[in-house]
C-alpha cells in the first residue's frame, strides 16, 4: 500500500509542474483514485493575473480540478499565515472525501506552509503599518534597514536593504513583541508534515530550464500578460499582487528584465529545492511529462516519501 496520504510536486518555474500533474492525474485516476490539485504558488491566489502567473489554463483544469487558485481580488494583500489555513483545510477535506491531494507549486513558502505547521507571523498590530511606511517615506530603505539592524540585528541579516516591504513588516512585528531570534533548527526544513507526503521535486539542466522560461515569458506576452498588468495596476493592486514574476517589468516594458528576473528566481526555487527535507528528485530533462507522471506513480505505489 502507498505509505503517502498526499502528493506533492515542486519545482522551478518553467519546468512543466502542471503538466506533469494532469499526467499524474490521469494515471491515479487508473488506480481508482480520484486526484485533486492544490496550488501552492503565492500570486496565483489571484484572479484577473492568470496569465502573468500561470494558472493552469482551463483544458488543464478540465482534467484536473485546481484549488485556490484566482480567488482574490488584484487589489487584496495575502499572507503565508492566511494561505496555511487555507490549504489545510482543503487538504483536510479532500483526504476526508476519499479523494488524493496533489499539492502543486513553486512557492517554497507556500508548500511547507501547507504540508505542515509552521508558526506563521501574525498580521501586524493596527496603525504599525502605516506609521513604519510614512518613516519608509522620510529615511528610505537603507535608513530603516539601518534602525531594524539597531534593534533586532539577526532579523536584518535576513532581510536585503533594499526590501522595503520585507524591513517594514519586521519592525511591526518587532513592536507586536512577535519577533524573536530564530531557534537553532528553521522548522523550514525538518522533514515534519501533518499528513505522510511524498514530495517530489522536479529539475531540468539549466541551459534547457532557462530556454523553456524565455519561451514562456514570450507566450505570456502574446497571450496579453501585460494588459492584464495594466488592468490590475489601474484597478489598484495590492503590494502583494505587484510581486508576481514581470509585473514591474512589464509596466515598464521590459521584457529582458523579466526574463532575468525569472531565471533568476528559478535558480532560488532550485536553491529551497535542495534544503527540502525528504524531497525525491527527478531529472526532467528530455522527458516527457507522462513519463516523469508516471515515475511519480511508481513512487508513490512503493511506498516512496
Amino acid at each position: 500500500m502507498p505509505a503517502a496520504d498526499v502528493l506533492a510536486l515542486f519545482g522551478p518555474t518553467g519546468v512543466g509542474k502542471t503538466d506533469v500533474a494532469v499526467e499524474l492525474a490521469t494515471l491515479l485516476r487508473d488506480l481508482g483514485e480520484r486526484p485533486v490539485a492544490i496550488s501552492a504558488d503565492a500570486l496565483q491566489v489571484y484572479e484577473d493575473l492568470e496569465t502573468l502567473t500561470g494558472v493552469a489554463s482551463p483544458a488543464h483544469r478540465a482534467q484536473l480540478e485546481h484549488r485556490l487558485i484566482s480567488f482574490l481580488p488584484v487589489d487584496a494583500s495575502f499572507s503565508a499565515g492566511q494561505y496555511a489555513e487555507l490549504a489545510h483545510a482543503e487538504i483536510d477535506a479532500v483526504l476526508q472525501a476519499g479523494q488524493r491531494p496533489v499539492v502543486v507549486g513553486g512557492t517554497g513558502l507556500y508548500l511547507r506552509a501547507a504540508l505542515t505547521e509552521l508558526s506563521l507571523r501574525p498580521p501586524p498590530i493596527e496603525g504599525a503599518r502605516e506609521r513604519w511606511t510614512t518613516e519608509l517615506e522620510r529615511v528610505g530603505a537603507g535608513g530603516l534597514h539601518a534602525v531594524l539592524a539597531t534593534r533586532a540585528p539577526w532579523a536584518a541579516a535576513e532581510v536585503p536593504p533594499s526590501d522595503r516591504q520585507r524591513i517594514v513588516r519586521a519592525l511591526e512585528l518587532l513592536d507586536a513583541g512577535e519577533l524573536e531570534p530564530p531557534p537553532g533548527e528553521s522548522e523550514l526544513w525538518t522533514d515534519v508534515v501533518r499528513h505522510p507526503t511524498l514530495l517530489v521535486g522536479l529539475t531540468m539542466e539549466r541551459a534547457e530550464l532557462y530556454a523553456r522560461i524565455d519561451a514562456r515569458v514570450d507566450r505570456m506576452l502574446a497571450d496579453g500578460a501585460r494588459r492584464e498588468v495594466i488592468r490590475a495596476n489601474a484597478a489598484g493592486a495590492s503590494v502583494t499582487a505587484r510581486k508576481a514574476l514581470g509585473f514591474e517589468e512589464l509596466l515598464a516594458g521590459d521584457v529582458e528584465a523579466m526574463k532575468r528576473r525569472t531565471r533568476n528566481y528559478a535558480r532560488r526555487q532550485l536553491t529551497w529545492m535542495r534544503k527540502l527535507a525528504g524531497v525525491r528528485t527527478l531529472d526532467t530533462t528530455g522527458r516527457s511529462s507522462r513519463d516523469v507522471a508516471a515515475e511519480v506513480r511508481d513512487l508513490w505505489i512503493t511506498g516512496a516519501g
